[in-house]
């Protein structure tokens, strides 16, 4: 995709808010391309971001795991995956996103520009996680390390002090292991829209009841919707606390 001046202006100014210079911008334009406008001119799928998204998950998910072993070397496996689930979570990454004002940097197309898609949790996590791939790719291992731990340095603060609570699945599975060693499970009863821009459906069942419904544009989502539904009820018929 060629790049014109203005949006190599656009690119070195975002440049100057990440701390972090591209030698190929190509790569860093790439990961702003959402799959929607590649969807709408036909374009191959090697033009967008969802390959750079797929790399950056993994990176992301090897720094932190690697940060937080070292960091707290008193946490059992268990509370360490937990710990790193909160820190990644689409709502951190969302967050962090905004931060960087990825949205206004953003290609996206049309039917997405139309509803509100810069701002679409969903979205600015998926183009953080494709900046990181790229950012890898582009950099290397350290530069993208050190990015990555200034950028979490907030998020990590806010975790330790109990000010994240968005992992509602595993919120609303300690809560009613408590009560009944019976299986929770999360069932997908709905797919809408294009491959490019699904909307999910999924259902939280427990003893054979539906607890809640929730809706995202990813199952985890979805399923995470699904669960902060469930609790809301639970509480308010005080099932848990």
């Amino acid at each position: 995709m060629v790049i014109d001046e203005k949006r190599k202006e656009q690119l070195r100014k975002l440049e100057e808010i990440l701390g972090v210079n591209f030698e190929n911008v190509n790569i860093l334009n790439q990961a702003l391309i959402h799959p929607s406008y590649a969807y709408e001119r036909g374009l191959p799928h090697n033009v967008h971001n969802q390959r750079l998204e797929f790399l950056g998950d993994a990176v992301l998910e090897l720094i932190i795991s690697e940060w937080i072993y070292k960091e707290y070397p008193n946490y059992t496996e268990g509370e360490l995956t937990k710990f790193r689930a909160l820190l990644v979570c689409e709502e951190s990454l969302a967050a962090l996103s905004r931060e960087l004002n990825l949205g206004d940097y953003l290609i996206i197309g049309k039917g997405e520009e139309v509803t509100g898609g810069r701002k679409k949790e969903s979205l600015l996590a998926d183009a953080f996680e494709a900046l990181v791939g790229a950012m890898y790719l582009d950099r290397g291992m350290e530069v993208v390390s050190n990015f990555i731990k200034d950028k979490f340095k907030s998020v990590v603060a806010k975790a330790e002090a109990g000010k994240l609570s968005n992992d509602y699945k595993t919120f609303l599975q300690e809560m009613l292991q408590r009560i009944s060693p019976d299986k929770i499970t999360y069932n997908v009863v709905k797919e809408e829209g294009p491959d490019h821009d699904k909307t999910f459906f999924v259902e939280v069942t427990w003893k054979d009841n539906v607890l809640g419904k929730g809706c995202g544009k990813s199952k985890k989502e979805a399923e995470q919707d699904a669960a902060k539904a469930a609790i809301r009820f639970l509480k308010n018929r005080n099932i848990i606390k």
